[in-house]
């Protein structure tokens, strides 16, 4: 049987190119990016040359780019790290009720120190309004976190216009690009953000290494302690091999960005008008506002997500009922939620998210596995009363 990967938000498989340079980046460079000697020095060229390869992915300077072990660490040190240098008196932070558990749980440490945090609700169409935005700035506020592109819609929010606004009232703008950097052009000169975290996992690098870009004159303390690596901002030997697949990657992904955005929008478009068109009672949350275009989240009247999940997954399909990074939980998505969804058609949601890898021909054979597992389990289903 045919396996077709259809959850490439949760992460990407590792392209071929990517992986033959990190293969040879652990043959050929095994010293310590810190050691002085010839070993050494080749091992730091290569890692700045890896840096500068991936600050042009998103517009920034080399040197305002510190390399994470990924999203989630890129996140909490733009969060931990820069609330401890603002001026005394700042303590409210503004986040939104559909950030990634790697930012919402940060701001709830934040709230256990003592530091006020604010979450601002979508609208239903799940675009953060920034006039709510601008609601909830206090002269207090000292940093503003709001995703770039949402991990489980695809919504993307108008950053630009929110940056403007933290920094009027003097904070700083922090946004998580986990789910853009790659997959649309991304300039952190045009966005105006502070701080900007991306993970090379979703663009078809590897796992455990990410970035974060960190604006000149950006106060940010460490949250880790040991050497003085990465200017002081993130300790610990770098991972090399890594950064080097990474900057493949990140070329990879300005080569073909050009392209490639259109030719997934149009496999979304084709995929959710066959679901749509042979699934009744179905509808695309997120719908009407600009979204990543390789990403949609349909719900089903009736249906419990994780079922339809592990049906398609029986017939060879692998996608996703939210995040990867909350899978196993019983919860309905956070996200969902706080768009205005019940929570039973929260639950009966399913994210897909198409890559390199998929067709037409793939496309097609997922629509019709979707059509057959949604009728199987709707002649089963105590709920379903509708068509």
């Amino acid at each position: 049987m045919h396996r077709y990967y259809f959850d490439h938000n949760a992460t990407t498989p590792v392209s071929q190119s990517v992986l033959e340079v990190l293969v040879a980046a652990l043959l050929e460079v095994p010293g310590n990016a810190s050691s002085i000697h010839q070993d050494g020095q080749l091992a730091k060229q290569r890692l700045e040359a890896a840096r500068r390869e991936v600050a042009a992915l998103i517009g920034c300077e080399p040197k305002e780019l510190v390399f994470t072990s990924g999203g989630t660490e890129a996140d909490n040190l733009a969060i931990l790290g820069s609330i401890p240098t603002r001026p005394a008196g700042q303590n409210h932070v503004v986040t939104t009720a559909i950030e990634h558990p790697a930012v919402l749980n940060p701001c709830r440490e934040l709230e256990r120190s003592g530091v006020s945090v604010t979450y601002v609700r979508p609208r239903p169409d799940g675009l953060i309004d920034p006039e709510d935005i601008l609601r909830a700035l206090r002269p207090e506020t000292s940093l503003v976190s709001v995703m770039q592109a949402n991990n489980e819609t695809g919504v993307i929010q108008p950053i630009a216009e929110i940056a403007q606004l933290a920094h009027q009232s003097g904070a700083l703008m922090h946004s998580d690009g986990v789910q853009s950097a790659g997959k649309i052009p991304v300039n952190v000169q045009d966005l105006d953000v502070d701080l900007y975290s991306i993970s090379a996992h979703k663009f078809y690098g590897t796992k455990g290494i990410g970035a974060l870009y960190v604006k000149s004159g950006t106060h940010l303390r460490p949250i880790q302690f040991g050497g003085k690596h990465e200017r002081e901002r993130r300790p610990g030997t770098e991972n090399v091999p890594s950064a080097v697949a990474m900057a493949k990657a990140a070329a990879i992904a300005r080569a073909t960005l050009p392209l490639e955005p259109a030719r997934l929008g149009d496999l979304r478009d084709r995929l959710e008008r066959g679901i749509l068109a042979r699934v009744p009672d179905t509808a695309v949350n997120g719908a009407g506002v600009e979204r990543t275009s390789n990403t949609t989240n349909l719900s089903f009247d009736g249906l419990e997500g994780e079922a339809l999940v592990i049906s398609l997954d029986l017939k060879g399909f692998a996608v996703s009922s939210g995040s990867a990074c909350s899978s196993g939980a019983v919860e309905p998505s956070h996200v969902l939620l706080a768009m205005g969804l019940t929570p039973e058609r929260a639950r009966s949601s399913i994210r897909f998210s198409l890559g390199a890898s998929n067709n037409e021909e793939q496309v097609d054979a997922l629509i019709e596995a979707v059509a057959q597992s949604a009728a199987q389990l709707r002649k089963l289903s105590p709920t379903y009363t509708h068509a």
